[in-house]
């Protein structure tokens, strides 16, 4: 500590003068104010994520639905989680978060659209997470060393949403296992549009195939090994071997 401490008494002076003020000391570079707005814009970002994935949770049905609804919550949780971490540190700069509902969509870089199939759900949670990366990103860049703490605070949530956007990914396409090249949407994404008659049920698959029937006027012949030795042979090699 010694080569970051000069004068002891001339800090413990600076924090008893303006002990109010918390967390924030003298040595903070950034500007409180500016980053206590940046800091509300992006926790009503992670509300309207929040929102927006519940949504596609209880909207997301069928077979193929049922698979990714776990997915959408396992993300509204953790937007949920990003939301608390940021109004807590807005609450340690001397601000107050912004819980506002009414300008919730006004404040957030991300939209709020709901989707028609299950497609569309998860290609919209897909572009809101490519949206709040990049901005995360930016931000990452402004705070720098000027406010480390925020800074690291967005690059673990920033980590999130980069895995986030990297599941809804696999979710959304298919890729060749061999080349690993995308080659198009999964077609469980768009369950509806299966033509009828191309998938069989689990009981028609496990029946037999059914035999072929016999023209009306035609005998059906057994067939008959021809490698098979026939009785009378038998008889006969039967009787040389005892002669």
């Amino acid at each position: 500590m010694p080569k970051f401490v000069s004068d002891v008494e001339e800090i413990r002076a600076r924090a008893e003068k303006k002990i109010d003020d918390g967390a924030v000391t003298d040595t903070y570079q950034g500007d409180v104010k500016h980053t206590i707005s940046i800091l509300n814009e992006a926790l009503a970002t992670e509300i309207v994520c929040v929102l927006r994935y519940m949504h596609h949770y209880f909207m997301a049905t069928g077979v193929h639905g049922m698979a990714v609804r776990d997915e959408f919550k396992e993300h509204a949780d953790a937007e949920r989680e990003h939301a608390d971490e940021i109004a807590e540190r807005i609450q340690q700069l001397g601000g107050k978060p912004d819980f506002n509902p009414a300008s919730l969509l006004q404040r957030s870089v991300s939209q709020y659209v709901e989707g028609e199939t299950l497609a569309d759900m998860i290609r919209e949670d897909l572009i809101a997470e490519r949206i709040v990366i990049e901005v995360y990103q930016k931000m990452i860049r402004h705070f720098a060393d000027h406010d480390p703490t925020t800074r690291v605070m967005i690059e673990h949530i920033l980590s999130e949403e980069e895995e986030h956007a990297s599941d809804l990914s696999d979710l959304l396409f298919i890729a060749d296992p061999h080349t690993g090249e995308t080659e198009g949407e999964d077609p469980g994404t768009h369950p509806l549009d299966i033509p009828a008659g191309n998938e069989k049920s689990r009981q028609q698959r496990s029946q037999p195939a059914p035999k072929k029937a016999v023209p009306s006027g035609k005998l059906e012949v057994p067939r008959v090994d021809t490698n098979k030795p026939s009785k009378g042979t038998n008889k006969g090699n039967r009787k040389n071997r005892a002669a």
